[in-house]
């Protein structure tokens, strides 16, 4: 069954999304004020979803099973949205993310992707090996990157061959970068993005608290990996508009 939504009620949807992405998000608020209206319409929507996905990871006041709830019940919105083409409901950012995904044909495997990394997140998953790390990071960011890209390139029809690859590369790269900022404040909350493997490999098996010499030399070994990725993932720039690049890549 297809729906379709009211220009009015789009649009009313669309400003929620907006206010949301400014209040979450300054920065990129303002950066995707150099796309055309449509594209920053459609930015916003998928940030306001993604948004709304992540602090259901990080709620520390939810228990585990709330939250795995609440992560199936956004499951349940993009099934929705597969199924019925578009959404009349009380919540903007459902209208939005529905509408948008109708006018780009926005990839919904990776929104659901998205939810699949949180979901690791809230279960608090280790992982052993770097293959694991960048299913994760593919998950939680390389998904952002796709989505991003199509709309940067018009629709899902427009995307050059590989682009979305290319993406998906550039996405791990960032999420590798979080990974190796953030691993104080991860370990804080029982969670690790390190590979076990390489925790091993440099005596570091209870990292962050070990041998700073040892430590130095994992985060090294970690960020040239992330250099090597932000390197293979950086010939998306030339699949997307000059507006687009000057969004992301200053």
């Amino acid at each position: 069954m297809s729906l379709t939504v009211p220009a009015i009620e789009a649009e009313l949807a669309y400003r929620a999304c907006e206010r949301i992405t400014r209040s979450e998000a300054a920065n990129f608020y303002y950066g995707i004020r150099l796309l055309p209206r449509a594209k920053r319409e459609a930015m916003s929507a998928v940030y306001a979803f993604a948004r709304r996905v992540d602090d259901i990871g990080d709620a520390g006041l939810l228990s585990q099973n709330e939250q795995l709830r609440r992560l199936a019940g956004e499951r349940a919105l993009l099934a929705r949205i597969a199924r019925e083409g578009a959404v009349q409901d009380e919540d903007p950012v459902a209208v939005a993310l529905a509408h948008a995904w109708r006018r780009y044909e926005l990839p919904l495997d990776a929104l659901e992707l998205l939810v699949d990394g949180v979901e690791l997140d809230v279960r608090a998953a280790r992982f052993q090996t770097f293959d694991e790390v960048a299913g994760y990071c593919r998950a939680v960011a390389g998904s952002i990157g796709r989505l991003c890209l199509t709309i940067f390139c018009g629709g899902r029809w427009n995307e050059p061959a590989q682009a979305a690859e290319l993406a998906d590369a550039l996405g791990v790269a960032m999420q590798l970068t979080n990974i190796l900022r953030d691993v104080r404040e991860d370990h804080e909350r029982g969670r690790c993005y390190m590979p076990g493997e390489d925790l091993e490999r440099f005596g570091c098996q209870n990292f962050p608290d070990c041998a700073s010499g040892s430590a130095a030399q994992l985060i090294a070994f970690e960020a040239e990996r992330a250099e090597a990725w932000f390197h293979r993932g950086s010939a998306c720039w030339s699949s997307s508009t000059p507006a687009a690049r000057r969004v992301c890549w200053p």
